[in-house]
């Protein structure tokens, strides 16, 4: 009875002290979420909010015009952005595990290269995006101008005007930005993982390959998995690198730049609203496909 009496008593003051935050996320989250999924079943304009009528999923998918669901414009997004964080992450995480597994080891001024990797992430990435809009130029970068003077390429290239050439080269600028914060997350996890283990495989001989595969990965697959779903749930949500480098571009633009597009450039705050929880609704799901892929559960630590 007594220990009833205290789980009850520790559950209440669990739920007193998680009542503030619960009710700043139902401010500061709830309540613009479920606004746009309100908007998302009306015709409402930016022009004249007050003005608008329940359409029901018109918006989404109608007979009339296809809708969102029959928007070619908009698979296109989807498959950017799709492909995009398929491939910027996976970059990312091998970069990153290679990085954290340099810093690991000692060597003289450590602490110096520890935190000169974490320059790029430290920027912040609309200075990235002007800076390396600048290197990439056709007439003026540094990058063309480098190529061009050892022969690699015969004339200066528009990386981020070429449809063929775009989505790389924003591929290329997130991995150069993000790629420590994975390597930042990863050698956490490694500075964490006992050294008796490595003593004893390197007393019993064992291969530094046969080490990584059967130790160190295992040990520290939790923690990769975390900083893969943040990656990824930042590279869905991508707008400011793309929009900063190519504008409302069909070629490159992300989910998240053909919402602003509908919502700000077309006004239509009821199709953009429908993108926007069309996008929700995807990024949800595909977080729920890597932690179920994954065997992530945080809460146990497993």
């Amino acid at each position: 009875m007594a220990t009833s009496e205290l789980i009850r008593s520790r559950r209440r003051a669990a739920a007193l002290f998680l009542a503030p935050m619960l009710a700043l996320l139902a401010v500061v989250a709830a309540w613009p979420l479920g606004r746009t999924v309100y908007f998302s079943m009306t015709d409402a304009r930016l022009s004249d909010m007050g003005a608008h009528s329940f359409v029901g999923l018109a918006n989404f998918w109608n007979a009339e015009w296809g809708g969102l669901l029959e928007d070619p414009a908009w698979w296109g997004a989807v498959g950017n952005t799709l492909w995009f964080t398929a491939v910027s992450v996976g970059l990312e995480t091998v970069l990153g595990l290679a990085v954290a597994l340099a810093l690991s080891v000692r060597f003289p001024m450590r602490g110096l290269v520890r935190a000169a990797v974490l320059i790029p992430w430290a920027i912040p990435t609309i200075v990235s995006a002007k800076l390396w809009g600048w290197m990439l130029h056709d007439q003026f970068g540094v990058v063309n101008a480098a190529l061009v003077g050892v022969g690699a390429i015969d004339a200066p290239l528009a990386w981020t005007a070429d449809p063929t050439l775009a989505l790389w080269s924003i591929v290329a600028i997130d991995v150069w930005k993000t790629t420590p914060f994975m390597a930042l997350l990863i050698l956490a996890a490694l500075q964490m993982l006992p050294g008796d283990i490595y003593e004893a495989a390197r007393i019993d001989g064992v291969h530094p390959v046969k080490v990584f595969c059967y130790v160190t990965l295992p040990l520290i697959w939790p923690a990769l998995m975390v900083a893969v779903i943040f990656r990824a749930l930042d590279a869905m949500r991508m707008f400011d690198l793309v929009y900063a480098l190519t504008g409302n571009a069909e070629d490159t633009a992300m989910m998240s730049v053909f919402a602003r597009q509908q919502l700000v450039d077309f006004q239509d705050v009821g199709y953009g609203s429908a993108a926007s929880t069309l996008l929700f609704l995807i990024v949800a799901l595909m977080i729920a496909l890597v932690l179920t892929l994954g065997r992530v559960r945080v809460g146990d630590g497993r």
